[in-house]
């Protein structure tokens, strides 16, 4: 899909199971843009997320779920490894970006994913997308920032928790953990 799309005239592909990773990821901000607008030209509510999606688990995807129930179209901002790093240590992530946009976009209920770049200005996804609902975690943003967000680029922030008691960090350390005591007790 190229250009600017007109409302009704999105590919079908965006409203369907199927992975159609192709039509789905969408890496240019200003197409970002165009193709919300006409997502909400066309009656439907967008909502917004975004993480990091490394070695996708049932949390990941309760997640999802969760915030797609929040209206009728949902956008995925994948963090880029460059960016993922940066917050989570050199080994970091475990899956390289591009298997993780695809996965999260055989996440069902996922219309677009987008790659955010550690180049992106601050909220510079939120500024492209304005959706009507944007899904954050409890450590994201502070009460001023959610504040800023509602007032200005958003109708509404929702915090959810975690939706399970599983993280990819934690089964990084226990594969860790496994591996230098197979390693000490060959």
């Amino acid at each position: 899909m190229t250009g600017n799309p007109e409302p009704g005239r999105l590919y079908s592909d965006l409203f369907q199971d199927a992975s159609h990773f192709e039509e789905r990821f969408v890496d240019d901000l200003d197409r970002l843009a165009a193709m919300s607008s006409a997502l909400k030209t066309l009656g439907l509510r967008v909502v917004l997320t975004s993480g990091s999606f490394d070695m996708i688990h049932e949390g990941h995807s309760r997640y999802l779920e969760h915030a797609r129930s929040l209206g009728g179209f949902l956008i995925v901002g994948v963090d880029s490894d460059e960016k993922v790093r940066r917050r989570k240590g050199p080994s970091r992530p475990a899956v390289p970006e591009m298997e993780r946009l695809r996965m999260v976009t055989h996440q069902r209920g996922v219309g677009i994913v987008t790659l955010k770049h550690v180049e992106h200005e601050q909220w510079a996804l939120i500024k492209a997308v304005r959706p009507a609902v944007l899904v954050a975690t409890a450590d994201t943003y502070t009460a001023e920032e959610v504040a800023r967000l509602e007032a200005e680029y958003c109708d509404r922030v929702v915090v959810l928790d975690r939706m399970s008691t599983v993280s990819t960090s934690a089964r990084l350390r226990l594969i860790h953990l496994a591996d230098a005591a197979a390693t000490e007790n060959p």
